[in-house]
């Protein structure tokens, strides 16, 4: 190789790092395109459930069924393990199996729920703490390589790929905030049948908390498809770059 040309081309020790985290970051980023849009889908089940409650229990008679159905006759009566009639939303034990029986508390299933949002809340707060250090280092990383004129046009690919997963380091931060707050508003709600009762007999706070709890699972929902689709866009700009660097890596010899 021309001496000239050496000095514009990285060292092949240099190129070897490059080309091992291209590939490796590359691989791993695949995973990240795919894995948000299945806790999007989860995070949107377990909202439409909460809906399917809120509706419920914004209409039901306290101790009864919906203002509708309270005028019928034959009412279930209220013995234990019996479903609770005036609480149980149409449906919805089939799809969630979320079911308030008489002389029990909270549903397991709907604790489960709760759980579960915790855990994506805590699994996304620490993959969007880890990415956005990582992200900060491998800034850096690409500002050194300015130094080499060979691979000058593929630092508006390399830098956009970092700012793509800064982007959604960010949205997975706030996504962990928006799980943790519904949680918050959930825990405010009583869930035993009991206590439930007497909020429809009175205030009808529960429907409310819920229908705000909701939709703070489908804004964190919308944000964790947005991830993935920022690092799914990546996928292209990481085939050219690595492209280059095997390139350049084959002139070495």
């Amino acid at each position: 190789m021309p001496e000239d040309e050496t000095r514009r081309t990285p060292p092949d020790p240099l190129l070897r790092v490059i080309d091992n985290l291209a590939r490796f970051h590359r691989e791993h980023e695949k995973y990240y395109a795919q894995a948000p849009l299945r806790q999007a889908a989860e995070l949107q089940a377990r909202s439409r459930a909460l809906k399917s409650l809120a509706d419920r229990w914004s209409e039901a008679e306290a101790g009864g069924r919906s203002e509708a159905e309270a005028e019928a006759d034959g009412r279930t009566p209220a013995i234990g393990f019996a479903g609770a009639e005036d609480l149980n939303a149409p449906g919805l034990v089939a799809e969630s199996g979320i079911l308030f029986m008489e002389g029990e508390g909270e549903p397991a299933e709907l604790r489960r729920l709760r759980r579960d949002v915790g855990t994506i809340a805590e699994d996304t707060g620490q993959s969007g703490a880890w990415l956005a250090g990582a992200m900060e280092e491998a800034w850096e990383i690409a500002g050194s390589l300015a130094a080499h004129p060979a691979l000058a046009d593929l630092l508006g690919e390399r830098h956009r790929i970092i700012a793509d997963d800064w982007q959604s380091a960010g949205l997975q931060t706030l996504v962990a905030r928006l799980l943790r707050r519904a949680l918050d508003l959930l825990a405010r709600v009583d869930f035993a049948p009991a206590a439930l009762r007497a909020d429809l007999a009175g205030e009808r706070d529960a429907p409310r908390y819920l229908y705000a709890a909701s939709e703070l699972l489908d804004r964190a929902a919308d944000l964790m498809a947005e991830s993935a689709m920022l690092v799914h866009g990546n996928e292209r700009r990481w085939r050219v770059f690595r492209a280059r660097v095997r390139a350049l890596r084959s002139e070495h010899g």
